[in-house]
């Protein structure tokens, strides 16, 4: 009798700890909660995709683009190509073989939100990846004339002529001697 009070006890605190963590769950959190809330002046509408294609061939070309109810476009294209590589062997020593690679090229046009087009344009090929924009930075193109030294213009000092005549050594007899003489 004392064993089946015990387990009614038991299943009483059980149910009264199960019934204080559904109370605690249910409970509403003193943490702030994070939902967007957008203010009454917000003025971007929900962007969603216009349009779309995806075209993928099997010699490994491709072309792809999309564009969204903001304007904001994108259209890129790739193809295989055969590239220059560089292979190197376990000792370190590069080979030259012929690796195939992709070349892309593209563009994308935007409005910034405050109302500014930018049109990008790129090619990647096995020259590097070249962009080109208006709204890209230019390096500076300096003019100007290289420094040259200065020429100066002024005479050489010339060393003094000295005229005298060398002393000349007196003539000795001369005799022809030896064979046939």
């Amino acid at each position: 009798m004392k064993l089946v009070k015990k387990i009614k006890l038991l299943k009483n605190r059980q149910f009264i700890v199960a019934v204080l963590i559904a109370a605690a769950a249910a409970a509403p959190s003193s943490y702030p909660s994070y939902e967007k809330k957008y203010e009454k002046d917000y003025k971007y509408p929900e962007i969603t995709i216009t349009s779309q294609s995806d075209e993928r061939n099997l010699d490994g070309s491709s072309q792809w683009s999309y564009a969204q109810s903001d304007y904001t476009t994108r259209e890129e294209s790739q193809v295989q190509k055969k590239l220059q590589g560089v292979k190197y062997d376990s000792y370190g020593k590069a080979t030259y073989e012929d690796v195939m690679g992709n070349t892309n090229k593209g563009s994308s046009y935007w409005v910034s939100p405050e109302g500014e087009k930018f049109t990008l344009t790129w090619v990647a090929d096995d020259a590097g990846f070249q962009p080109k924009g208006d709204h890209l930075p230019v390096a500076p193109v300096h003019v100007y004339e290289l420094p040259v030294a200065p020429v100066h213009e002024y005479e050489l000092p010339v060393a003094p002529v000295h005229e005298y005549e060398l002393p000349v050594a007196p003539a000795l007899p001369y005799k022809r001697t030896g064979a046939g003489y």
